[in-house]
C-alpha cells in the first residue's frame, strides 16, 4: 500500500485554532499596543498565527502558550506597523533603534562614514524597497518576535557588513540565518561586556565536542571567510550542499547550547533571549581555537 500523500503544512490543523491558545492571543492583544498603531484584533491574530504557523506547527497546545508567552509581542507589533508604513510606529523605531544601529554599524566597520553608509543601507530595507509590481516589501517582516528586536537588527546588520566585505571581494556569502543559529563573525578589535557565564561555558563545551568535518566547515566558511564554491571543491561536493550543511549545522549548535543552558538552570524563554542577542564579541570564548584544534 503506498502512503498516503503528506498534508500541505498550510491545510494541517494548527494550534492557533485550540481555544486556550486563542485565549491566549487575546490576552497578549491588549498588552502588545496593536491599539496604538490601530491594528484591530483580527489582523493581530493573523500576525499571531503567522509565527505559530512558522514556528508551532507540531507543538502540542501547552508548548504553543510557552511560545506565545516567550514572543516579544510589542516589538513584534512595532515591526510590523512599521513594515505597514504607520508613521507613528516609525517615529518610535527611530527614537528607539537609530542611536544602536549606529553604534553596531560603528563598532562593524571602525569608520564614521562607513558606518553611516552601513546602516542607512538597512534602514533602506527596513523602509522597504519597491517590488516588480511596485508593492514596498520591508526587512521587518522577517522579524517573528522570538528574541528582541535590538538584537536582531543587530544580527541582520552584522550578516550585511559581512556579505558586503564578501562581495567586495567576488566571494559567495550564506543565505542568512537570523530568527535562528549562532553567529560566529567577529571583530577582533571589539570591547567584550560582560556576559553570563553559562552561556560562554554551553558554547565552549558544544564547540569543543564537534567533528573534524564541522570543524573544517565551520572555520573555513566563518574564520578563514572562504567562499561556499572553495570549500565544495576541496570536499568534492556542490556549494549549495555546502550552504545547506552549514545551515543545519548552525541550527543544531543553537539547538546544543540551549539544551545546555536550561540544564544549567536558565529557563527556555530567557535561553531564547539570550541565543538570539548572542554576539561572539559579547563572550569570552576563543572560536578560533576551538575550531581550528582539529584542523593543525
Amino acid at each position: 500500500m503506498s502512503p498516503e500523500p503528506s498534508t500541505p503544512i498550510e491545510d494541517r490543523a494548527l494550534p492557533i485554532h485550540a481555544s486556550a491558545t486563542n485565549r491566549a492571543i487575546e490576552d497578549l492583544y491588549s498588552n502588545s499596543g496593536a491599539r496604538n498603531y490601530a491594528i484591530p484584533p483580527a489582523a493581530f491574530h493573523e500576525i499571531i498565527d503567522a509565527v505559530l504557523l512558522r514556528y508551532a506547527a507540531n507543538l502540542t497546545e501547552p508548548e504553543s502558550a510557552q511560545l506565545l508567552q516567550s514572543l516579544h509581542v510589542e516589538e513584534l507589533i512595532l515591526a510590523r506597523a512599521c513594515s505597514s508604513g504607520n508613521d507613528l510606529a516609525w517615529h518610535e523605531f527611530i527614537v528607539r533603534f537609530r542611536a544602536p544601529l549606529y553604534a553596531t554599524a560603528f563598532r562593524l566597520t571602525h569608520n564614521d562614514a562607513s558606518a553611516r553608509e552601513l546602516a542607512d543601507g538597512l534602514s533602506a530595507e527596513l523602509y522597504g524597497i519597491p517590488n516588480a509590481q511596485g508593492r514596498r516589501i520591508s526587512r521587518l517582516d522577517s522579524y517573528m518576535g522570538r528574541g528582541s528586536l535590538e538584537g536582531w537588527l543587530r544580527t541582520v546588520l552584522a550578516r550585511q557588513h559581512i556579505d558586503r566585505c564578501r562581495a567586495r571581494s567576488k566571494e559567495v556569502s550564506l543565505e542568512e540565518q537570523v530568527e535562528q543559529g549562532v553567529s560566529f563573525a567577529a571583530s577582533p578589535h571589539a570591547e567584550t561586556p560582560t556576559t553570563d557565564s553559562r552561556l560562554t561555558a554551553a558554547i565552549a563545551q558544544t564547540l569543543a565536542e564537534l567533528g573534524n568535518e564541522d570543524r573544517f566547515l565551520l572555520a573555513s566558511y566563518f574564520l578563514d571567510q572562504r567562499t561556499l564554491a572553495d570549500i565544495g571543491r576541496q570536499t568534492g561536493v556542490h556549494e549549495s550542499t555546502i550552504s545547506r550543511k552549514l545551515d543545519k549545522l548552525t541550527s543544531t549548535l543553537r539547538k546544543r547550547v540551549k539544551n545546555r543552558l536550561q540544564a544549567a538552570g536558565i529557563e527556555s524563554r530567557r535561553c531564547n533571549e539570550l541565543l538570539q542577542d548572542l554576539d561572539v564579541r559579547d563572550i569570552d570564548v576563543n572560536v578560533t581555537a576551538n575550531l581550528k584544534q582539529a584542523n593543525s
